[in-house]
């Protein structure tokens, strides 16, 4: 789920309720995304399941959408700013509110991208770069399930399959688009303009990171250069003024000779 921080007066509070409530659901919160992923895509993959098995998938999904539901309503509840969170948090409560668009459930899933965010590095690159990861892998994932759930079987579908679904899933999110699969009912369109746009986001995502890490290695060069330079700029003075000190040495040596000439005499 979104998590954002309750600011009152626009500073942020100290470690809240809700604060200890998120970090302590966490687990929970990844246990339930992980079923219902698996609960979600299991009756997509195997065509054959069993009506058991199809029963025992959906009672999952149901159950992970109520952790998932109570999650955000305890969040409501201990939050102090509730206008602040709903109006912070409307994609958890938009993705609870539409069960009837059945492949847009799997959006459910982000409640992931927050533990990747824990395994990511303390560096804002490093988490940015563990989002991208996590969330095209997901996203892939995700659309191929929905695609294929939306689309199999209507009158003139072109991805009857988990294998379609995948190969769609690729070519849009790269924005290659061979055109050889696409959605033709109303849900596959939704998914396929969710994806689209994810995949822009993503991909501004990539370029920005290594534009970011590029400016930063010659930052780096130019910083490296400029302290050789204040080095070397440094040595030279230091061995002008060595000079100078022998210099000074040489002339008084020879001030001295020409005071006292049979100093050296034998």
């Amino acid at each position: 789920m979104t998590k954002s921080s309750d600011r009152v007066n626009g500073r942020p509070p100290l470690i809240s309720r809700r604060a200890e409530w998120e970090r302590r659901s966490e687990p929970i919160l990844a246990v339930a995304a992980l079923a219902f992923l698996v609960a979600y895509g299991t009756p997509i993959v195997e065509q054959d399941l069993s009506p058991g098995w199809q029963s025992a998938c959906t009672s999952a999904t149901i159950v992970a959408w109520i952790i998932f539901a109570l999650d955000y309503l305890a969040r409501l509840i201990l939050t102090g700013n509730k206008r602040y969170f709903i109006r912070h948090n409307w994609f958890d409560a938009l993705i609870l509110a539409m069960p009837v668009l059945r492949p847009l459930r799997a959006l459910r899933l982000v409640a992931l991208l927050s533990i990747a965010h824990r395994a990511g590095t303390n560096t804002l690159r490093g988490r940015v770069v563990t989002y991208a990861a996590g969330g095209t892998t997901l996203l892939l994932i995700l659309s191929s399930l929905a695609i294929t759930d939306a689309e199999r079987g209507r009158p003139g579908a072109t991805i009857n399959g988990i294998g379609d679904g995948l190969w769609w899933s690729i070519t849009t999110m790269t924005t290659v688009g061979y055109g050889d699969r696409y959605p033709v009912t109303t849900s596959g369109r939704f998914v396929a303009a969710a994806l689209m746009l994810a995949g822009i986001a993503l991909l501004g995502v990539v370029t920005a990171t290594v534009a970011s890490w590029l400016i930063e290695r010659i930052d780096d060069a130019k910083n490296q250069e400029a302290a050789t330079q204040a080095l070397v700029n440094e040595l030279r003075i230091e061995i002008k003024r060595l000079h100078e000190r022998l210099d000074a040495r040489e002339q008084h040596a020879d001030s001295d000779d020409q005071r006292d000439p049979e100093k050296y005499t034998p």
